[in-house]
């Protein structure tokens, strides 16, 4: 099923680059956003880490040049290492939850944070969020209602 996601979120998220101008957080997103829409605060967790490196880049962008794909791999490699220290420090364990909140994929805040600095904040998660909802409901459709979660 995860696989269907992927495939899903990579043509939804094409769709809105095409019809939109506006990218999804990245063309993987949207499929695992829409794999854990029922488990809010890991998705707030993910997004959190993304800001977190979005401003980090930022910062950086004011002492160094930041521009193509060294904006890229500093964002992803960035949301990369915070996302490693949340989850091996735990940093979103402590919240009462039914549910292990963690921070979704190692590249997806760091695709998310790299959207962010070229489209804008707003842009981006509003995009993202509603492209990981059509996912959804098109995996409720293929599959029936049969979903993990």
């Amino acid at each position: 099923m995860f696989e269907v996601a992927i495939g899903l979120g990579v043509l939804i998220s094409l769709f809105f680059l095409e019809t939109f101008g506006a990218a999804a957080g990245g063309i993987v997103v949207a499929g695992y956003m829409a794999m854990y829409l029922h488990q809010p605060l890991t998705i707030l967790a993910t997004i959190s880490i993304s800001f977190i490196v979005f401003l980090i880049v930022k910062l950086l962008g004011k002492v160094m040049f930041i521009y193509g794909r060294r904006r890229m791999v500093i964002t992803v490699l960035l949301g990369f290492i915070l996302g490693w220290v949340a989850r091996y420090y735990g940093l979103f364990s402590g919240l009462p939850t039914g549910y292990s909140v963690n921070v979704i994929g190692f590249i997806i805040p760091g695709l998310i944070a790299n959207s962010m600095e070229k489209q804008g904040i707003i842009k981006t998660l509003s995009i993202m969020i509603v492209a990981a909802v059509v996912v959804r409901f098109l995996l409720i459709l293929i599959f029936g209602g049969k979903l993990i979660g």
